[in-house]
């Protein structure tokens, strides 16, 4: 028999089956989903049959099933049980019996049949077993690899052939990575814009898929019989890296062999139809949510019913559950046929809530079927154009791109009543575009004849000169990405083609711009041309940045950019000399996975760049990249901003920023906006601004005078233009002309304003009462994948939120405002009392849901994260404007407040349901809370293996916090649950049930507060609105000095308490001192001191002309006389309030039922004659004297003093602040002095320890830093201009100074060496501008 055995195992003989027998097999399928930890719960299913093989031909083959029994699981693994789902069983009994039909032909299935009353999801379970039976063996070779079909698609496969010579059998083992399939079966939904990161999971994987196959296999009279044969599929997924925990699904399937019969399958009596082949055949489980499960029997009548519960419960406040109902709204229509929907728009469409929710859904649903109701109700006139653009633009992006949809998109764009109206043409056309990208990503075959509409229209607009026409067939081309677009849009970029050097500018940036979605798919393709524009100095160096931006998204090589390095040493544009450096300088700092070779390269080539480049200013363009990776999470964030500027004018070209973000080995670009100033800048260099001889404040007037005579701008090119992509698709655009503004102006100036103006007033005064609410399905991603035993997984993340507002608002205008508002005088409208109550309650639900597991039409068994938010923030206020009186008020009035205000849950779950027993739907948490686990899930080095370790209790708290005067407190209420006691990883930590409230309530005691005000009064009426006097205590008098002295010995003591409490502390510092001390000294190497200052001349003020000081001028002498001028001025009058009323008045209080007063006043005073404002802020409830008190005054155009105290009586603690210009040296300068009397023991405390940073941080900014006794209370910072585009720094702080010279500024500084402004200031600007525009 050994012989026999090693014969086989040379030249195997593939499995076959007797024509007179049947073989009976034992059959069990397993799926389990979640936590590869026992003591978790977990949620799958399990099928259990007898399988019965019989020949009918010698390659043909009837299989049935005989005894299913299906079982569901949703409990703690491994100590629950299974439970069978009987009603289920029953329900499909009927088709799981049929018998099959399949071709088998030397180990390899071929096509399958079944008769039509068989289901997908039947059939698909067939296969499951059928996959089993695929076997590739070769002759002459025991272990080899290659490309096998299978469930789940033609996979890489490895075998390995072994003889157990003992046993008398072979074993065949074949193992498959399901990462790497020649033809995969997978549906990918919301995911057609983002591009796969595949750096980011080179060493991490999110998504692992691996299956093995085992064989026992036994010589029998007819060949070679499959014993025993086991499969483990595992799918391993973590949204972080995997290496922190993933959750798991695993599939496992088991065919034993029971005995030979010889009663042969019959088939059943129907026409055997062919079912495809092996693979996976997706049936109604794209248009089934994971979320729910839902039996629908008559699709309209369950459309209505969730329609009128949303509106009738989404009225005052969303309802709780108002996101999940919306997303049961998109699932049946997506079941719903095109009659259906009609019906229910003809019965719904004149009920305005109820034609704003469908508008809201259908264009979610994402079906062929709502492109074309929308199309239909809009040239039927049933649609506006606001509502068609709206849902249109969704529809577009969440339709199924399928040729259909694109061929109805294509008759939208050229239907003739579409071309009339050009903001609803671009939109479809865009759309049609994105449409073709879509595609595209699903079938890597899309043919270029669907771009031919689009070429067609782009050759007919260059020949006949559309310029409007080109941009937006350029635009197309560009959403679409299609490498055959490539020809096409050569034509039109700059120095390739002699036709292109006439065509616009902004027509050569949007060809160039239109590479970009192909240099992702063909980056080899586009970096020749890009380079070419690049480097092209004959070009206009807009275009060449642009090139220069699309060039460095397609990832070009370290040779590349060290070439184009290398080229821009001899570069004579400086703007280009800039961006370009930037770029490169900026990309050398990025972190993102996918650019890192990228940024490697641009490290090389900025070494061969001069590093003068490096002190531009801003003037010149710049990019910058900036962006966060955290590669043990896999997530991050990447920004770019483009600035293109232009030597001639004020205003830059264009500005163009974009935000990109990285998740679990996928990257998208989610938006991008950019704004062009193109038309405008052309007619400013047409302009005598364009004059490069002239100074810029004269470049500046001109351009001012150029925009003020705006009619005698060109009308055939738009002024300025901005668009705005999402997710790399570019949705909408606009361009400002000459046209557009002169449109616009009489609409702005016309009699329209003020009929809206009149009609918005007389509603106000009869009242408003507004309910709207505004769904929104935020994202939809799934992927959907064929397991081994033939049942889909499904990988997906749901949001969905619905914003409901409630307002009511009621305005008392006295006098009645005239009928003929435009005559209405400045007397007249100062003389109106208008008076005005509002109520709104605004509020927010919002419900995710992450899903792994298995989603079909009639069993859902998934583990699933669920978050949910919902907030409510009601407020009512009272606002009144006595214009006359000067009197402005807002009270803020009780409202009724809902038990929470803020309410956030999160929590993982197991959950199992059929739809034959929706009642007997089990919902587990994935982490309970009592459950014992094995140590050796968690940490078996730290605990023998019989000890089990319980699960670590809730996490409760609940934090309060009292709002004082106003009588109320809010809590918020944390609970936590996690599985942190198993493995101390990110994913432990989330998964679990996780909660925060937040609510606020009235405090038990003390009387009710009725209302919150805020007064403002306005001139001479100030002081009488004061509710309490505001005075000052005197310190010459006997009450002011005994008030002093008491206050005195108060400091003291504290002062006594705070440094028993300091020498305490350090005294138990001193042992960690000496520790650190070789710590601190290898730190001070880095950080440079100088123990002794370095000479530096002194501040020297300025003169009243403006002129420098005789340089014999000291600090010490202009501080003195800063100090004691501001003395003898507040001597004057410490408190303005006895010699003057206060300027205005604001009070801001809180109004009880007992009438106590409680709140603050402000008090403003001015006086004139000394350029001097006080103000003062005190208390308005009785015995309490805090207040906060500011003074401050202009002592000349060069010195401001201010002083800041407060306490009680504004004597505890003061701050002074002087500013001043004048010399530093022979430069300008301006000098900020802070000096403090006493502060509070928080401050000084904090900023101890913030100053023992300092150095470290001033080594790193550049600056210089000494070791000098400075003041012990004053901060000293001296800025000086040794020209106008540099800056020089000295700060003096207590212990230290820094300072820094010749720090580059990016723009000029309009100051001169003597002090006077290059412009002037002292005149009213808007005079000055008129002036000088009328100037030449």
């Amino acid at each position: 028999m050994r012989a026999v055995v090693l014969a086989l195992t040379v030249a195997l003989v593939v499995p076959e089956f007797a024509l007179d027998k049947t073989y009976v097999y034992k059959y069990e399928a397993l799926l389990l989903g979640g936590l590869p930890h026992e003591g978790l719960a977990r949620a799958g299913i399990k099928v259990n049959s007898k399988v019965l093989l019989s020949a009918v031909t010698e390659n043909t083959f009837l299989m049935k099933l005989m005894d299913p029994l299906l079982h569901e699981y949703a409990g703690i693994w491994p100590k629950d049980p299974f439970v069978p789902a009987t009603k289920l069983t029953s329900a499909l009994a009927a088709q799981l019996q049929i018998p099959i039909k399949f071709e088998y032909a030397n180990g390899v299935v071929g096509k399958v049949f079944a008769p039509a009353g068989v289901s997908p999801t039947v059939m698909n379970l067939q296969r499951g077993i059928l996959n089993i039976l695929q076997l590739n063996l070769k002759k002459t070779q025991n272990i080899y690899e290659l490309q096998e079909a299978g469930v789940q698609g033609v996979c890489r496969t490895h075998y390995v052939i072994n003889e157990d010579p003992k046993a008398n059998h072979i074993i065949v083992t074949k193992s498959k990575d399901l990462s790497h399939c020649q033809e995969k079966i997978i549906k990918d939904i919301g995911l057609a814009y983002t591009e796969r990161c595949a750096e980011c999971t080179e060493r991490d994987k999110s998504l692992i898929e691996t299956a093995t196959y085992n064989y026992i296999m036994k010589p029998a009279a007819a060949g070679v019989l499959i014993a025993e044969a086991t499969v483990e599929e595992v799918h391993q997924f973590s949204p972080l890296n995997e290496i922190h925990g993933a959750a798991m699904m695993e599939a496992k399937q088991t065919l034993a062999f029971v005995e030979i019969e010889k009663t042969p399958v019959v088939p059943i009596k129907a026409d055997y139809l062919a079912r495809g082949s092996l693979q996976y055949e997706f049936a109604t489980e794209i248009l089934q949510t994971p979320i729910q499960l839902m039996k629908i029997s008559d699709a309209p009548a369950q459309i209505i019913e969730i329609l009128k519960h949303l509106v009738a419960n989404n009225v005052a406040m969303v309802h709780d559950d108002a996101p999940l109902k919306f997303v049961q709204l998109i699932q049946l229509l997506r079941f719903a046929t095109l009659e259906n929907i009609e019906a229910i728009w003809a019965q719904f469409k004149d009920k305005p809530v109820y034609r704003r929710w469908l508008l809201d859904a259908l264009p979610a649903v994402g079906t062929p079927v709502i492109v074309k109701l929308l199309k239909e109700k809009f040239l039927a006139g049933e649609l506006t154009i606001p509502e068609f653009i709206q849902a249109l633009v969704v529809a577009l992006q969440m339709v199924t791109a399928d040729l259909e949809t694109i061929q109805l998109t294509a008759s939208l764009a050229l239907h003739e009543k579409i071309a009339t109206i050009p903001a609803l043409r671009e939109v479809v056309m865009l759309g049609y575009g994105s449409m073709i990208a879509k595609h595209c990503v699903a079938v890597p075959t899309c043919p270029a004849e669907l771009l031919g509409p689009i070429h067609e229209i782009a050759a007919e607009a260059i020949s006949k000169n559309d310029i409007p026409e080109i941009t937006l067939a350029l635009k197309v081309l560009g959403n679409a990405g299609h490498p055959a677009s490539l020809k096409p849009i050569m034509k039109l970029l700059p120095g390739l083609r002699t036709a292109a050097t006439s065509l616009p500018l902004r027509i050569q940036v949007d060809a160039i711009l239109a590479l970009r979605n192909i240099a992702k798919k063909e980056p080899k393709l586009v970096q020749p041309v890009d380079l070419q524009l690049v480097l092209d100095r004959a070009l206009h160096p807009e275009v060449r940045m642009v090139a220069c931006i699309v060039l460095f998204e397609t990832k070009p090589s370290v040779a590349l950019i060290s070439s184009l390095a290398g080229a821009l040493k001899l570069e004579t544009n400086m703007h280009v000399a800039s961006f370009a450096y930037s770029h490169i300088k900026s990309l050398t700092r990025i972190t993102a996975p996918d650019m890192a070779a990228v940024a490697g390269a641009a490290n090389v080539a900025i070494k061969l760049m001069s590093p003068k480049l490096d002190r531009l200013s801003l003037r010149f363009c710049r990019a910058l990249q900036l962006d966060f990776y955290h590669t043990p999470l896999m997530v991050g964030a990447a920004g770019s901003a483009y600035m293109i500027n232009d030597a001639a004018t004020i205003l830059p070209r264009a500005v163009v920023a974009k935000a990109r973000a990285y998740l679990a080995g996928a990257a998208a670009d989610v938006l991008e906006i950019g704004v062009r100033t193109e038309g405008l800048q052309e007619a400013l260099l047409q302009s005598p601004a364009a004059d490069e001889s002239v100074d810029r404040i004269t470049k500046i007037k001109r351009t001012l005078r150029a925009l003020a005579n705006w009619k005698a701008l060109p009308t055939n090119q738009p002024l300025a233009s901005a668009y705005i992509k999402l997710f790399g698709q570019e949705v909408a655009f606009v361009n400002v002309d000459k046209t557009v503004i002169e449109e616009a102006i009489p609409i702005v100036t016309g009699p329209k304003p003020r009929e809206l103006l009149k009609a918005a007033l007389k509603a106000l005064q009869e009242g408003i009462a507004l309910q709207y609410a505004k769904p929104l399905l935020m994202a939809e991603v799934r992927r959907i994948l064929p397991t081994a035993i033939g049942v889909p997984m499904e990988l997906s993340l749901y949001t969905a939120a619905v914003a409901v507002a409630s307002v009511n608002v009621q305005a008392t205008i006295t006098p009645p405002l005239p009928e003929e508002i435009e005559t209405m005088t400045l007397e007249q409208l100062k003389k109106t009392d208008v008076q005005l109550q509002a109520e709104a309650r605004p509020s927010v639900a919002l419900q995710t849901f992450a899903v792994m597991g298995v989603n079909t039409a009639l069993i859902q068994a998934a583990v699933m994260a669920k978050g949910k938010i919902r907030t409510i923030a009601p407020g009512k206020v009272a606002a009144r404007a006595d214009i006359l009186k000067g009197n402005y008020k807002v009270e803020a009035l009780p409202v009724e407040v809902p038990e929470h205000i803020a309410d956030v849950s999160f929590e993982t779950l197991a959950v199992v349901r059929n739809i034959e027993d929706p009642t007997a739907e089990r919902i587990v948490p994935l982490v309970p809370e009592l459950s014992l686990q094995n140590s050796q899930t968690s940490y078996s080095s730290e605990m023998p293996p019989e000890a089990p370790v319980r699960a670590a209790a809730p996490f409760h708290k609940t934090l309060c916090l009292a709002v004082p005067y106003i009588e109320i407190k809010g809590c918020i209420e944390v609970h936590s649950h996690n599985a942190a006691f198993i493995r101390n990883d990110p994913l432990f930590y989330i998964i679990g049930q996780h909660s925060a409230r937040s609510v606020v309530l009235p405090l038990a005691e003390g009387p009710a507060v009725e209302r919150l005000e805020l007064e403002v009064q306005v001139g001479p009426r100030a002081a009488e609105r004061l509710l309490k006097q505001i005075s000052l205590i005197d310190e010459e008098t006997p009450e002011g000095k005994a008030f002093l002295l008491k206050l005195r010995e108060i400091l003291e003591t504290e002062d006594k308490n705070v440094r028993v409490s300091s020498e305490s502390s350090s005294s138990s510092r001193i042992i960690s001192s000496s520790s650190s001390s070789s710590m601190s000294s290898s730190r001070m190497t880095e950080v440079r001191t100088w123990d002794t200052a370095t000479v530096m001349e002194p501040f020297r003020k300025f003169h009243k002309d403006r002129y420098m000081a005789p340089h014999g001028a000291s600090k010490a002498v202009s501080s003195g006389s800063t100090a004691s001028s501001f003395e003898k001025i507040q001597k004057q009058a410490k408190f303005l309030g006895n010699a003057v009323p206060p300027v205005f008045a604001v009070i801001a209080r809180a109004v009880r039922v007992d009438h106590k007063l409680l709140g603050y006043q402000l008090a403003a005073y001015f006086d004139k004659p000394n350029a001097r404002v006080q103000l003062v802020v005190s208390s308005i409830a009785e015995n309490d004297n805090l207040k906060i008190c500011a003074d401050g005054a202009v002592l000349s155009k060069h010195k401001v003093t201010a002083r800041v105290a407060w306490g009680p009586e504004c004597q505890q603690y003061a701050v002074i602040a002087k500013a001043e210009a004048g010399v530093l040296g022979e430069f300008p300068a301006a000098r900020l002095e802070v000096e403090w009397e006493r502060l509070p023991i928080i401050v000084t405390t904090y900023a101890k320890k913030l100053s023992k940073h300092i150095p470290m941080a001033a080594f790193k900014a550049g600056f210089k830093l000494e070791r000098v006794s400075n003041a012990d209370k004053e901060i000293e910072l001296t800025a000086a201009l040794p020209s106008q585009r540099s800056l020089n720094v000295i700060a003096r702080i207590p212990e230290m100074t820094l300072s820094r010279m010749d720090i580059p500024l990016p723009i000029a500084v309009p100051i001169n060496p003597d002090g006077t402004l290059s412009i002037q200031i002292d005149e009213d600007i808007l005079s000055w501008i008129q002036k000088h525009i009328k100037e030449e």
